[in-house]
């Protein structure tokens, strides 16, 4: 008797009973050979019991729409063979099975019950979007053309037996790589952008390093408490923190645009708490990115772009995807993705009265005031990025088991122009820069991850999986076109400003197995332990990057971004072990209720936890299903939050005047002489209750709506503190003297300049966000074409239930605060409170177009110390429009527009005089730079 064999991680972690290609002829010979299973399934329409057939047996059905259309399935219970089950259900339907050339089960007219015809396009009932049929099934895009939100089977946050995306218990949003494409996105996060109601991006979180990674987060929190897994993989970090940034600020989360999007199948995005299932990290929710593995065929396609202002931003974008067989038992698929992005300037000349140059002698203007370039802001948009970015996926069926490995690599260059030092600024010095400079920073980034294992089957059926992957970001920092002022004419232009490394090994088994119970239904039994090694490096800069000369007593260390000093090194370890269980019981067809457990143990100051998850999913009607989920979670503090320090050059008001200054910025690690000094302690776990209720319906064919609200309580947030910067002029408990002259004493004494301002991570706030999620879907076929109609809309509060208390380093200067309004307002009020999206898809011949638009709702920026300095920013519609033609079944070619009424947000103040820029917010989520046009052409073959 030959044993089914259902991998648990096949496209996701320990979840995936899908079968691929490979496993066609496997699955015929499941429904030929007597090998027994439990079935409980009612008289319904027969596409549902056709689905609750795939879920109970784990063979994959492929049938004629029109065929199935109106029918009502036979009831089937008990232990049978599944040919018998399949048989059964069918009475009555005229309809039979049959095996097509390439294993692939499918449904016919049963020719000595009637002679209907076939005339329906295919429809794959329990595998839509799971795998690549193999190049003699049914035409793919016909199948994918017909697939209904609520048949796409998920492999996220489920275990066993496949489970659609309506009867998940938790919501799962599933996007194809046709629409991760659609608008040609300069990475895979843009697009989820525009996809997924409750994720926000915006344009730029703030300077330094969080200009340069993609940062995104789910549901109002932060991006690295949202989970990301590559084919059920954990997925290793970013060197980069969001540092200096306004949002998200500390957030060291992964770079989903290291990740070629040609490589992407699908990405399944679960908007539910699952660090129970996951692990540390998946407090928000779960992003799972699930690699193409066609054995044969590929794709090329190329894009150009740029705004629709200045005619600047100009995008390049390549890519290709290539599926090779590894004999008859198994592939290799090969991607590749090329991204070159020029920068982009919405800054206005200053004004001619403007001084640039020292005045003469005779106190007249210096005559080159008439010839310099007064466009003195360049890098007010987005800064020029090229990215080079690999990936590899493979298995290989060895008989009883299967072996499988992937992996990407990814090299980015992303170049930073800092703001224009004036001729007549001191550190201008003329015999380097007569007529001023602008530093620049480049960050230099390689990237790569190798995971491979193997999966199989007991003799008793219980399924398994070991693997193994290791992970590691690299970037290299250089500052080019500056000086180190306190070094005099004779200091180098050129530094080295240092390095940062962070990496990961994780290696796990999981096993699980479902038992038929004896009183009906079915227990999915579920286990697995994990091991996880992480380091994180900081690596000192050039001598010159950082060194305090004696010249005319300027500032020390290389402008606008000094070198990593050696005090500033660092190389942290250490070790995480994991065990789960998760149980997920099908007492009635009707009713699923799950249930986990885990626990953590980590060798450094994070500790221990246990956590754990509860959810279920009833049927009231055929169309209509309540569900539900608590769990609890938490998320270690990252290496980096409690390691990464760097000075950058940054705007802050610090007198809340609406008036913004230039400091030098440094981000103090916490166990650092001066972070101590000013109050810090070692960081500990944020932890999360999570809760949500709502329902999926389907009250007629083709359309699909699910609601669900959820309630998120996390407590010790680690937030960055409020800027401690000698330039606060606030008074201070000592009379006569100034907060900033207190902590400019501080940062002094523990070896930091005088110029110097600082700030460091804590543990500091408890926040509660509230919120509902809807998502809808309809296809509509019709004479006219085609039609597929989606709307999500998510509305979000966030509110900050608890701050901690001023430590008493903090407490002895006076005025100032450990996380001020601004701060706070970064977490409750710096995001849209809503977002609205609307798409609509039409296929008529060889054209096909796409139109989307998304509404972003208000939000406020709050001042440091002062409310009348707060402004607010209206709500935007934002609407993009894709058209492309197919010139032939290999050839098509797409034009559109994204953001195409060339929408801007609010314009807050007036530019400024000095740098002619800062008059919007960086915070937008549609950007500030305007619309954007672009053409594609894609090749398959």
């Amino acid at each position: 008797m030959r044993k089914k064999f259902h991998p648990i991680t096949k496209g996701g972690l320990v979840g995936a009973v899908c079968l691929t290609a490979l496993q066609y002829q496997a699955a015929l010979a499941q429904v030929s050979e007597p090998t027994l299973a439990s079935f409980e399934i009612e008289s319904q329409p027969l596409a549902k019991a056709l689905m609750k057939y795939s879920e109970q047996s784990r063979v994959v059905i492929v049938a004629p729409s029109d065929l199935v259309k109106g029918k009502t399935s036979s009831a089937v219970g008990g232990y049978l063979e599944p040919s018998m089950a399949l048989d059964q259900l069918l009475k009555g339907t005229g309809l039979a099975l049959q095996a097509g050339n390439n294993g692939a089960l499918t449904l016919k007219v049963d020719a000595s019950a009637t002679q209907e015809q076939e005339t329906a396009r295919p429809f794959l009932m329990a595998q839509l979007e799971t795998e690549p049929a193999p190049a003699s099934a049914p035409a793919t895009e016909e199948v994918e053309d017909e697939r209904s939100i609520q048949d796409t089977v998920i492999v996220t946050g489920v275990r066993g037996a496949p489970r659609s995306v309506i009867d998940s218990p938790t919501p799962i949003d599933v996007f194809t790589a046709d629409e991760i494409s659609q608008g040609s996105p300069s990475g895979v996060f843009e697009a989820i952008r525009y996809l997924v109601p409750s994720f926000n991006l915006p344009t730029r979180a703030g300077g330094g390093t969080a200009t340069v990674i993609a940062t995104g987060g789910l549901r109002g929190l932060n991006p690295d408490q949202t989970l990301v897994l590559v084919n059920g993989k954990r997925r290793h970090k970013t060197a980069l923190i969001n540092s200096v940034s306004s949002l998200y600020n500390g957030a060291a989360g992964v770079d989903l645009n290291m990740i070629p999007s040609s490589a992407i199948a699908r990405i399944e995005v679960l908007r539910d708490g699952a660090a129970a299932q996951y692990g540390s990290d998946a407090i928000a929710g779960v992003i799972n990115v699930i690699l193409k593995e066609d054995a044969e065929g590929g794709e090329a396609t190329a894009s150009y772009g740029q705004n629709f202002d200045r005619g600047d931003g100009e995008a390049l974008t390549a890519s290709a995807n290539q599926g090779i067989a590894l004999g008859d038992k198994g592939f290799l698929n090969l991607s590749y993705s090329y991204m070159d992005r020029d920068e982009s300037n919405r800054a206005v000349p200053i004004s001619e009265n403007i001084n640039l140059y020292p005045l003469l002698g005779d106190g007249s203007r210096d005559p080159r005031e008439a010839s310099i370039d007064r466009m003195v802001t360049k890098n007010y948009g987005a800064f020029p990025q090229k990215s080079d970015i690999f990936s590899a996926n493979m298995a290989y069926d060895f008989g009883g088991f299967e072996g499988y490995a992937f992996g990407t690599y990814g090299a980015r260059t992303s170049i930073l122009n800092w703001s224009f030092r004036t001729p007549s600024n001191p550190v201008s010095l003329p015999e380097l820069y007569p007529n001023g400079f602008r530093p620049r920073l480049t960050i230099i980034e390689d990237d790569y991850e190798v995971a491979g294992g193997f999966r199989g089957e007991t003799g008793s059926g219980w399924a398994w999986d070991v693997s193994s992957n290791y992970g590691t970001d690299i970037t290299d920092w250089e500052n080019s076109n500056g000086l180190n002022a306190s070094l005099g004419p004779t200091s180098p232009t050129f530094f080295e400003v240092g390095r940062l490394i962070a990496s990961e090994w994780t290696n796990a088994i999981d096993i699980t197995k479902a038992h038929p119970l004896s009183s009906g239904g079915e227990l999915q039994t579920s286990f697995g332990v994990q091991h996880r090694w992480e380091n994180y490096k900081v690596e000192a800069g050039d001598e010159a990057s950082y060194a305090a000369g004696d010249y005319m007593g300027l500032a020390p260390g290389a402008q606008a971004t000094p070198g990593f000093r050696p005090d500033d090194e660092a190389d942290a370890t250490r070790t995480n072990l994991s065990a789960y269980g998760e149980l997920g019981w099908t007492p009635t067809p009707k009713l699923f209720l799950g249930a986990a457990a885990r626990y953590e143990y980590f060798d450094d100051d994070a500790g221990d936890t246990t956590i754990f998850k509860v959810n279920g999913r009833y049927e009231l009607t055929d169309w209509f299903a309540l569900r539900s989920s608590y769990n609890t979670g938490f998320r270690a503090p990252t290496l980096a939050q409690q390691s990464y320090s760097s000075t950058t050059s940054q705007f802050r008001d610090l007198d809340g005047d609406g008036e913004t200054e230039l400091l030098l910025l440094k981000n103090l690690p916490v166990n650092s002489p001066a972070a101590v000094a000013l109050g810090s302690t070692p960081l500990v776990p944020e932890t999360s209750k999570n809760f949500s209720i709502g329902f999926t319906a389907t009250p007629f064919e083709n359309f699909t709506l699910t609601v669900d609200a959820y309630q998120i309580d996390v407590d010790d947030r680690i937030a960055v503190t409020t800027t401690f910067s000698p330039a606060d002029t606030r008074p201070s408990a000592v009379p006569g003297t100034t907060v900033g002259d207190q902590i400019q004493a501080i940062l002094v004494a523990n070896g930091l300049s005088s110029e110097i301002s600082g700030q460091y991570y804590t543990n500091a706030i408890d926040t509660r966000t509230k919120g509902i999620d809807v998502v809808a879907t309809y296809r509509l076929a019709t004479d006219y074409g085609d039609f597929h109609f989606n709307a999500g809309f998510n509305k979000n509060d966030a509110k900050i239930t608890g701050i901690v208390d001023n430590p008493p380093e903090l407490a002895s200067l006076g005025t100032i605060e450990i996380f001020d309004r601004s701060k706070q307002g970064a977490i409750t009020d710096a995001l849209p409170d809503s977002k609205i999206t609307l798409g609509a898809n039409w296929d008529i011949g060889k054209f096909t177009t796409n139109i989307r638009a998304t509404r972003f709702g208000s939000y406020t920026v709050r001042n440091a110390s002062n409310p009348t300095a707060d402004y607010d920013v209206d709500p935007a519609w934002i609407a993009d429009l894709e058209i492309g033609y197919a010139f032939t079944e290999a050839f098509s070619l797409f034009a559109g527009a994204n953001n195409i009424f060339n929408e801007y947000p609010d314009q807050i103040r007036e530019p400024g005089a000095t740098n002619g820029s800062n008059m919007y917010d960086t915070l937008a989520p549609f950007g500030f730079t305007g619309g954007s046009w672009f053409v594609r052409g894609a090749y398959k073959w």
